[in-house]
């Protein structure tokens, strides 16, 4: 089964990709590997979750805005030539969840990607992982998380 069908078989539709919102390029394909630059929770044209987690944010919304950042990864990998179902693999994910002070649970809604990755490629989903806690991410997002694919040679 292809990616594409995949994605299909889970519902899940690749949306138009949002941005870039600065002076760089949604994904970009060096040798076997794509660099997908950091994701934000963006849906139907509007950030599905802002601010801190979990005062402003609940835990369940950021595991959801989660899951969104790898829709639209991979939509900003469809962009390239070859599209999604040149990817064989997922190598790195790094989630940034934008965090209270004493907030300790950043794995959790990283979990939210890494889970739904694991769905749609399987063991090959499987990947080195870093959730880190910032105080602030951009546009208020309360999670971006960045993607490095493994892809046919």
């Amino acid at each position: 089964m292809t990616v594409i069908e995949k994605l299909k078989s889970l519902s899940i539709i690749l949306p138009p990709v949002s941005g870039p919102f600065g002076s760089y390029i949604p994904a970009k394909r060096v040798g076997n590997l794509i660099y997908v630059a950091g994701q934000l929770p963006m849906k139907d044209g509007k950030l599905m979750a802002t601010g801190q987690v979990p005062s402003k944010c609940s835990v369940e919304l950021a595991i959801e805005a989660a899951k969104q950042c790898v829709v639209n990864g991979l939509a900003a990998v469809n962009g390239l030539p070859g599209g999604v179902d040149q990817i064989v693999g997922v190598a790195r994910v790094g989630a940034f969840v934008s965090s209270d002070t004493a907030f300790t649970e950043q794995p959790k809604i990283a979990n939210g990607a890494s889970d739904l990755l694991q769905q749609i490629f399987g063991p090959a989903g499987q990947h080195a992982r870093a959730a880190v806690g910032v105080n602030t991410l951009p546009r208020d997002g309360s999670v971006e998380i960045e993607f490095i694919f493994e892809c046919a040679s």
